[in-house]
């Protein structure tokens, strides 16, 4: 009897942290959808950093690793971040966005934030063992990263405020 006792109170235990586990996600991301939202309606941070063709806010922490045409990796302990830009695509285009969607299945969150002189969205891709692949973008321009659940608010702040003040340098 307590064999069969300690059996159930396992099996029992798995079921509440395996739906703890999801309920977080969801709770997580309506607050990331929200602090996403909430950074698209601030004003721009001012550019600090350029990397070829554009400039933009890097906030303290944050460095480049490395460099390409439309790419720029960036690092921030051992997190890493990936900004996308095309500057052939204004801040109302949605050419980025469909193609990210297009390559992406299964996305757990696809929210667009619309207003008449920018094109925002959110992707979250929920991956296992608490681990989410985040996308942020604006226009022609987007940031993605790998990130804990618990961390997506927080971090989809900063990304945004980042992905906001990119600006495409005239030649």
């Amino acid at each position: 009897m307590k064999f069969f006792n300690a059996i159930l109170i396992v099996i029992l235990s798995m079921l509440i942290l395996s739906a703890c586990g999801k309920s977080n996600f969801k709770a997580e991301s309506k607050e990331t959808i929200g602090a996403v939202k909430e950074a698209l309606n601030e004003k721009a941070k001012k550019p600090n950093k350029k990397s070829g063709d554009i400039n933009f806010y890097l906030p303290f922490g944050y460095e480049i690793e490395d460099e390409s045409a439309n790419n720029i990796i960036l690092k921030n302990g051992s997190k890493q971040y990936i900004l996308f830009n095309n500057p052939q695509e204004n801040k109302v285009s949605d050419v980025v966005y469909k193609s990210t969607v297009a390559q992406n299945k299964n996305l757990d969150i696809n929210e667009q934030f619309k207003k008449s002189d920018q094109f925002g969205y959110l992707i979250i891709r929920n991956l296992d063992d608490d681990m989410n692949e985040m996308t942020i973008g604006i226009g022609g321009t987007k940031i993605t990263t790998l990130i804990k659940t618990s961390s997506m608010k927080n971090e989809a702040a900063v990304m945004t405020q980042m992905v906001k003040s990119v600006v495409n340098v005239e030649k």
